[in-house]
């Protein structure tokens, strides 16, 4: 029996492990078994991770994370959860090989992924020009011609932002008209820099170790054309990967995790989420470190008060005399 089972591998789920082991509760963190790391393994410079002044490579911070885990004594399992049991006080977490692991608590830090275009060029180029994240990377393009993917508030939050360092930045949206809020519409289209491709896809991305273009496809007409660019942002949205734990814990309606007030709290006692899982709105590497300490401080405050309802100091004693 353990104190406390990690699920997820990002900056929510290391951060976690880091306090978690540091208070002694001798953490199990199951990383995934091809994709250690979330989604930080897949960019290049980190420059906005604060401690780092001259920026980071996304793999090496993580594996710093990691590390320091691993330095408190966090046991770090490259499998993948298949199967979650989270009623009741023990908690039962199944692995891909069938071991099944029991824990008085579970920290859910799973992130979400960014959607993708479904092209063949996206993994290829993904860090070399093509993005998801203009808070991360847009200062990598200044006075570059680029373009943003998208029609909701983040497509045009992203291009708004973009126009800080870029010299034109175009929208490219599949329909004629937007779905983001009219006060986000109206801001990108008073932008000297945006302008707007209106009923077109992508059908390739151009460049062989960079982005150098795309391919537009015309929705109505299906006639192609070339648009020469040096950076393509896609912002079509984001799933939480919540696939473990439908039917278990409530969601909201942007489909992440819900929690109660600024704590990590969900609404099946003893279970926590931290990270991207839980927030639709910011999604940044250093918030999602910030989540994971709230969830580990979360879950031993949780420990400490069943210990101090049986009486007991010790964790284990106290978990078996108040079951």
């Amino acid at each position: 029996m353990r104190d406390v089972i990690i699920i997820g591998s990002g900056p929510a789920g290391f951060t976690a492990a880091i306090y978690a082991a540091r208070a002694e509760l001798k953490p199990m963190l199951v990383a995934s078994s091809v994709e250690v790391g979330g989604e930080l393994m897949n960019t290049t410079e980190v420059e906005n991770f604060p401690g780092f002044p001259e920026g980071i490579m996304g793999p090496e911070l993580m594996g710093k994370m990691q590390a320091q885990a691993e330095r408190f004594g966090t046991e770090v399992v490259y499998d993948d959860v298949v199967k979650l049991e989270l009623d009741g006080d023990v908690k039962r977490v199944t692995l891909g090989t069938g071991d099944v692991h029991e824990a008085r608590t579970v920290i859910y830090a799973t992130g979400s992924a960014y959607r993708k275009l479904g092209l063949p060029e996206e993994d290829r180029l993904s860090g070399h020009g093509l993005s998801w994240c203009a808070t991360c990377d847009g200062f990598f393009f200044k006075e570059k011609e680029i373009a943003v993917v998208g029609g909701g508030d983040s497509a045009m939050e992203e291009a708004t932002f973009l126009t800080r360092f870029a010299s034109k930045v175009y929208i490219i949206h599949r329909r004629e008209e937007l779905r983001a809020s009219k006060i986000m519409q109206q801001r990108a289209f008073d932008d000297p820099k945006i302008e707007f491709i209106w009923n077109a896809e992508i059908a390739a991305i151009q460049g062989t170790d960079a982005v150098t273009g795309v391919t537009l496809r015309d929705t109505v007409s299906g006639d192609e054309r070339e648009l020469p660019l040096q950076g393509l942002f896609v912002a079509i949205g984001n799933d939480p990967r919540v696939h473990l734990v439908h039917g278990q814990l409530d969601l909201t309606t942007e489909g992440t995790v819900a929690v109660q007030g600024r704590s990590s709290k969900t609404s099946v006692p003893g279970v926590f989420a931290a990270g991207d899982v839980l927030d639709p709105t910011y999604r940044q590497a250093v918030t999602a470190a910030g989540s994971g300490t709230v969830a580990a401080l979360d879950a031993e405050h949780y420990l400490a008060a069943r210990a101090d309802a049986a009486g007991e100091s010790d964790p284990e004693t106290a978990f078996a005399v108040a079951n």
